[in-house]
Formats: C-alpha cells, structure tokens, sequence
C-alpha cells in the first residue's frame, strides 16, 4: 500500500515544479500585459477589444499576417514535399549533407535570418536589382527559408518510414507512378503533410525577428505589432488585445496539429525505411532540390562574403571591431562580450529548460489506467505547450509589470533573460524526450517495481536507457534556441549586459557601412555557434528523429 502511495505521489510532486515555475512565470505576466491593456478605471471594459479590432491599422496588420503566412505556407509545402521525396527515399550521394544544409536555417536565430537577406537584397547585394529590399516579397523568401526544413523534415520523416508494400503491389497490378502517388502514396503522408503545414503557418504568423528586420514599420505582422505598440507608442491596451488574438488563434492551431500528429504517429509505427534508385521520372525533383540548395546557401555565403568586404577591399576589420569596446559608441560592452553574455546566460537557460523538460515529460508520459487520469495528462501536456501560443514580447513585457514588486521584485535582476528564454526552449525540451519516454514498454517499469525498486530507480535502470541521446539532443536545442532568442530579450537584456541578437539590432538600425558590416560579422559568428551545435543535434537525433 505504502508502495503504491508512493508511486502515485512521485508524478504529482514531479508536476508541481514546472507548474509553479509556469504560474509565476507565465500566467502572472501574461496577466498583468493583459489586465493593464483590459482592467481600465477599476473595471474590466471590453470595449477596447472593439475599438483595437475596428482600427484600420489592425485590419492591415491582420490582414498583412494572414495571407504573408498563408502564402509562405503553401509555397514551403509545394517546395518542401518534393524535397523530402528526393532527401529521404531516393538513394543518392551525399543526401545526408543535403540534408543538414537544409535544416540549417530553421536553427538559425531570426535576426541573422533578417540580415542574411538584408546582405542579399540591399543596396551593393547580389541581388540588388530585384528592388526587393524592404518589401513583402524580402518578407515572404525569408520565412520559406526559414521554414522549409519543418516541412522537409517532417513530411520525410513519414515518407521514409511508409512500408513501400502498398505502393508495389499497386504498380504490380498496373497502377502508374502518378496514380500510385495520388491514391496510396498521398493519402498516407496526409497527416505529415498537414501538421508540417499547421506549424510552418504557426511560425510564419509569429515570427518576430525576421519580419522587424525586413518590414520594419512598413510591413507588421501582429507578433512585430505588438512590439512596436509596447516600446514605440505605450498602447498597452491595443498590445493586450492582439496578444489575446494572437493567443486564441495558436492556441486552436496548436491542438489541432497535436490531434493529426497523434493520429500521423500511430499509424507510422510499422513502416519500414527504404531508398530506391533514382528514375528518369524522378529528375525534376532532383532538380528542384537543387535550386532549394542553391536558394538556402545564398543568403549564408552572400552574409559571409560581405562581412569581409571592407571599404573597396577585403579583410577581417569588421570582426577586428568586434573587440573593441569604443567602437559603437552608444553600446557600453564589446560585440564580442555580449557574444560572451548569450553564452552564459544560454547555458543558464538550457540548464532550467532541461530540468523542467525533464519533469515535465517524466509526468506527461505516465499511463493512467482511467479516463479522467488520461483528460489531466492531456490537459497538463496543452499546459505546458502555452509559450508556443504566447507571443515572447507578450511574456517578456509582463515581466517587467508583473515583477516589479516584492517579494518578486526581479526587474533588475539577471535571471529574467534566462527564465525568459527557458520559457520559449522549454515546450521544444518536451517535444524532443517526451516521444522517448513513451516508446518504453510498461511491463519493464513494472516488472522492475515489482523487485522492490523505488520509483528514481525504476527511471535510472529503465528509462534512464532511452533518455541519453534524446536528452543531449534535447540539450543542444535548448541551447541554440536560448542563443538565439531575441522577442523576450529585447525587453530584458539590461544595456550593460545585452546580447548579441540584441546587438545585431541595435547594429543594423544605426547608420553607416562600418555598423552594417559589424552586424554581418556578428551574425556570421552567432550562425556559426547556432549551427556548430544543432550538427551535433542532428547526428543525436539520427535520421527519422522526431520534431
């Protein structure tokens, strides 16, 4: 009985952790963004709801938000199908290379996305005759570049564990290519496809850095929106209610993915991985990868190639200046100190997003024998997935209303950035350990319990087992999403201590070339460090490894 008691108590205790952290770390500043912008004269007035919607500037933005995101999904998912069918089912060399250079720029921080495509598009820029810089059409390539590789990998992913059996045995009864994609192939990768588009919407809707870099105030998305409201014109009433808005909207989109990804999952269990030779039929695919390779590398060596251009020569100066305190002089530390910061406080921020993952997913994971136990796991696994449908700028602005006061009077301290930025890594952590967890059959934990092993016990000898490459993996994404984090930061970041994406910001809003080639060389070394880990990542994850 004791025994029991106790293995039932462990989840529990387990849950309260990151749901306390959660409370007070998210529902409290979410609250008080919102109960600034709502609770006006002492009561709640939702007129202002009406009155921030009936704005022609919030018709645009909307408007603007919907048909960017809209558009950058169905061209990422016509491009990204086809790209996954030549990466993950044709045998052809070097296609894991291929691959990793296509998932480098969903792990890139979107301020160096933003100047990536700057470097491109601007004046002097490679592609300088387009006309393209600081318009929609900047806008719309960015986010296709951004997020190609959710699609990429999501879809192959499925393709590659499809068993090809189905597929045979139609093209054995007379079934041409095009009619086996449409009526076996297709239908299976449904699920994949639909959920990699739900989530590249959801990303295109909440980008943040890439669309401040490229639109600025011209073109806004609701997630810049309310960023420029919060700093630029203090409506915090207009902010809340687009937070609300933004909130409900990927809320419903969040838990419509997780109910076609439950279903994708379970009818993938039984695939088995095969490649087959490439066909004369298979060329245009082939092809297109191609001009995708060509399309994600040329922003990357274009940022590369003019952060050496120095003057009408070439050499290291602007990285030279990196070191140099004095050599902006509006900014109090060197580039490469705040380099130095978004190290450290990563390392803080992986260090807690891993230990609230890890709890988070230990509780998430259990498998009650009762309905209403398996509503609660469901209801806590939504619960911790609401930082996904909160904007960062949402959550880093509240802290600094909500934190203001003692006993949780934190607006000067330094654990802000870091519990910020855990917030936004920590829904990724779970994401990542959770589908291990749960591939560990029951009857182990059992059968150790039942030996007389605690329930620590239990986890070290059983799924302790499955945990250690997922958890590094987990790790290494925790820590380049943490690096890279910039819509909570840029309320937190104290001026003695920014970091570098905060810095990149502040670069490129500054005139002169020598700012302009500061922030390129910034963004090169931040790419670097993002990339340098999520290779690592993605040799962890392995080649049919989970989003």
């Amino acid at each position: 009985m004791r025994t029991r008691l106790g293995r039932s108590l462990v989840p529990a205790l387990a849950a309260l952790i990151p749901l306390a952290f959660l409370a007070v770390f998210f529902l409290l500043p979410v609250s008080a963004m919102v109960a600034r912008g709502l609770h006006l004269d002492g009561q709640w007035s939702l007129d202002a709801v009406r009155d921030v919607l009936t704005r022609p500037r919030t018709r645009r933005v909307v408007w603007f938000t919907v048909w960017i995101s809209s558009l950058a999904t169905l061209i990422t998912v016509l491009l990204g199908v086809p790209i996954a069918y030549v990466t993950y089912r044709l045998k052809l060399p070097l296609t894991g290379l291929v691959r990793g250079l296509l998932v480098m720029p969903f792990v890139l921080p979107t301020v160096v996305v933003g100047i990536a495509f700057r470097s491109l598009l601007s004046t002097s820029g490679p592609l300088d005759f387009l006309g393209w810089d600081g318009s929609w059409q900047a806008i719309l390539a960015a986010l296709v570049f951004f997020n190609i590789a959710v699609v990429v990998r999501t879809v192959g992913g499925r393709w590659q564990s499809l068993d090809p059996r189905q597929a045979e045995a139609a093209a054995s009864l007379g079934a041409s290519p095009w009619t086996v994609l449409r009526t076996v192939t297709l239908p299976a990768l449904r699920p994949a496809v639909v959920s990699a588009a739900m989530v590249v919407f959801l990303f295109c809707a909440g980008s943040f850095g890439v669309v401040l870099t490229l639109g600025g105030v011209r073109y806004s998305t609701v997630e810049t929106e309310i960023y420029l409201l919060t700093t630029n014109f203090l409506d915090l009433r207009a902010a809340a209610v687009l937070s609300l808005l933004q909130a409900l909207v990927v809320i419903s989109l969040l838990l419509l993915t997780e109910r076609i990804t439950d279903r994708g999952e379970t009818r993938l269990r039984s695939g088995t991985s095969v490649q087959q030779r490439v066909r004369r039929s298979d060329l245009p695919h082939v092809l297109l990868t191609g001009a995708a390779l060509i399309f994600v590398l040329a922003p990357l060596v274009t940022l590369v190639a003019r952060s050496l251009q120095v003057g009408d020569g070439w050499g290291l100066g602007h990285y030279r200046k990196l070191t140099q305190v004095g050599s902006v002089p509006a900014l109090q530390v060197s580039v490469f100190d705040a380099l130095l910061t978004s190290l450290r406080v990563a390392v803080d921020a992986t260090l807690l997003a891993m230990l609230l993952g890890l709890l988070v997913s230990f509780v998430i994971t259990r498998r009650p024998t009762s309905a209403g136990g398996r509503r609660l796991l469901s209801a806590l696994d939504a619960t911790f997935m609401l930082p996904l449908g909160i904007s960062a700028v949402t959550v880093g602005f509240g802290f600094l209303i909500a934190l203001d006061e003692p006993p949780l009077d934190l607006r000067s301290s330094p654990l802000l950035v870091p519990i910020a930025q855990a917030l936004v890594a920590l829904p990724l952590v779970v994401r990542v350990m959770a589908p291990a967890l749960r591939s560990v059959d029951p009857r182990e934990r059992e059968a150790t319990a039942a030996l007389g092993a605690s329930p620590m016990r239990v986890f070290w000898d059983v799924d302790r087992r499955v945990l250690t490459k997922p958890l590094l993996a987990a790790t290494g994404f925790a820590f380049a999403v943490s690096l890279g984090e910039f819509g909570a930061t840029s309320f937190l970041a104290r001026p003695e201590n920014p970091t570098l994406p905060v810095v990149i910001y502040q670069l490129i809003g500054r005139p002169g070339a020598d700012h302009f080639g500061m922030a390129l060389a910034a963004s090169v070394i931040l790419a670097g460090v993002t990339a340098t880990i999520m290779v690592a990542v993605e040799r962890l994850r392995g080649r049919t490894g989970s989003w």
